[in-house]
């Protein structure tokens, strides 16, 4: 597995990570919890070093599976979690609204260190921005935190430029993290060139559309009552139906490279810039393999400039949150 450096913060990771939320939140009922271990690290031992968590996914059952998963290898992985969210009380699921009081903050920090059974967090975001804290006192607040040991690294998750550069000013950013991939490219525009002046790292989730760019899912696809992307604009039947055609497109490009429609997306991904670490999930271990194939996939100039030629004419139906949670991102 190839290694890359989030910006010009030192922190060396895998080429590509692995999101660990749908190992027990979000996509249906969660799957056996031994068998999630048994991915976490097989991963490992396919040279993923890089793994996402946060407080809020489960809540709490997350950040426990990593814990319990990783903390005998811990000097072979990086970790990433999440503060941010002001959750319901005894542990329910779903959450009140948005917290980053720095109190709060450290509250979180302490309780993800026990839960994740390690001594310092190795990449810590604000989950979503808080309107009501001003981010120069989330940074000083994690700042804090870094000067105590506790913390090695600052994120923040789905912010907008300038509050990414007013935090960047208190407490270097170490990384970015927002939806990216060949279904939702606003992340060019201005959020990229942002993090390329700073020198931020900028980590992809949902790489391959949750699952849409696999070319598993299609109109007649349904999910688990539980699965969140029944809420998600995106996959309304009929914008499944619109979308294909992104799905089509990377499909002749596999065709072309002997490849999967996710590799290709991956691929198309890791590309762009150096600094850009994708994180995709999954729960099963043929599709971890797949995923890490990727990595060994160099698209050409052609394949690149075909790709986007080609995704230029296909016009994405349908937003990727509903109208609230939208409202959380960009700020």
């Amino acid at each position: 597995m190839q290694k890359r450096k989030l910006g010009n913060s030192g922190l060396e990771v895998s080429a590509l990570g692995l999101g660990c939320m749908g190992m027990s939140f979000s996509y249906g009922p969660p799957p056996d919890r031994n068998e999630m271990i048994s991915v976490l690290r097989a991963a490992v031992e396919r040279g993923i070093t890089f793994f996402d968590t946060a407080e809020v996914y489960g809540p709490f059952t997350n950040e426990e599976l990593v814990g319990e998963a990783l903390s005998p290898i811990r000097d072979q992985v990086v970790i990433a979690t999440k503060f941010g969210f002001r959750l319901k009380p005894d542990g329910a699921p779903g959450w009140l609204g948005l917290d980053s009081r720095p109190e709060r903050i450290r509250q979180v920090a302490e309780a993800s260190l026990k839960r994740l059974k390690i001594d310092v967090i190795d990449l810590f975001y604000q989950h979503r921005v808080d309107p009501e804290v001003p981010i120069e006192e989330v940074a000083g607040a994690v700042r804090e935190l870094i000067q105590e040991g506790k913390v090695r690294h600052f994120g923040l998750s789905e912010a907008g430029v300038q509050t990414i550069r007013r935090a960047h000013a208190v407490q270097p950013v170490t990384a970015v993290q927002s939806e990216y991939s060949l279904w939702w490219r606003t992340p060019e525009q201005e959020l990229l060139p942002a993090l390329e002046e700073l020198g931020i790292g900028f980590v992809p989730y949902s790489p391959l559309g949750k699952g849409f760019l696999t070319g598993k899912i299609d109109e007649t696809t349904s999910f688990d009552s539980t699965d969140f992307r029944n809420l998600l604009p995106r996959f309304t039947p009929e914008a499944r139906h619109a979308n294909q055609a992104m799905v089509d497109l990377l499909g002749r490009i596999a065709e072309r490279r002997y490849a999967t429609p996710a590799q290709i997306a991956l691929a198309w991904l890791l590309a762009q810039k150096p600094w850009i670490v994708p994180i995709p999930g999954t729960t099963k271990l043929s599709r971890l393999e797949e995923n890490s194939g990727a990595v060994d996939i160099e698209l050409t100039a052609a394949d690149l400039r075909d790709i986007d030629i080609a995704a230029s004419k296909i016009e994405v139906l349908g937003d990727r949150y509903p109208e609230e949670l939208m409202k959380m991102t960009g700020r």
